[in-house]
């Protein structure tokens, strides 16, 4: 058997505190090299991330109910519903949700409202009535 090697990779970059989060900050290489920056807002970045985690652990059957991962979770389970509704979402739309592209421009309280279960139906503005 052959010892086990370890590799140790440094990435300079610095911790910056705003309001609420903190922002990692990387320094850029070279000048030619493009800065890569994201529009997803963080928030539902966030929510969609939870919801697929939550319905990933109740398809495992480490929770029998909603109920039971709320109180586990230690969350309301109206609020669970409702992020676990958005795992309906249109795969196209949740990447374009993720890479912050997507042409609805949709916040989080958007999507926690009812919304068509159809995907096709999802990529169209909602009209109110």
């Amino acid at each position: 058997m052959t010892a086990a090697t370890s590799i140790t990779v440094r990435v300079p970059l610095k911790i910056r505190r705003r309001p609420g989060r903190k922002t990692v900050v990387t320094p850029i290489q070279d000048a030619d090299e493009a800065t890569v920056s994201t529009r997803a807002d963080p928030a539902l970045v966030k929510a969609l991330a939870r919801a697929f985690r939550y319905q990933k652990l109740l398809d495992a059957g480490r929770y029998a109910s909603i109920s039971e991962m709320a109180a586990a979770e230690k969350i309301e389970r109206a609020y669970l519903g409702s992020l676990l509704r958005l795992t309906l979402l249109a795969p196209d739309l949740v990447e374009q949700l993720m890479d912050g592209k997507a042409s609805c421009a949709a916040t989080l309280p958007e999507l926690l409202q009812p919304f068509s279960a159809i995907w096709k139906d999802q990529n169209r503005p909602q009209r109110t009535q």
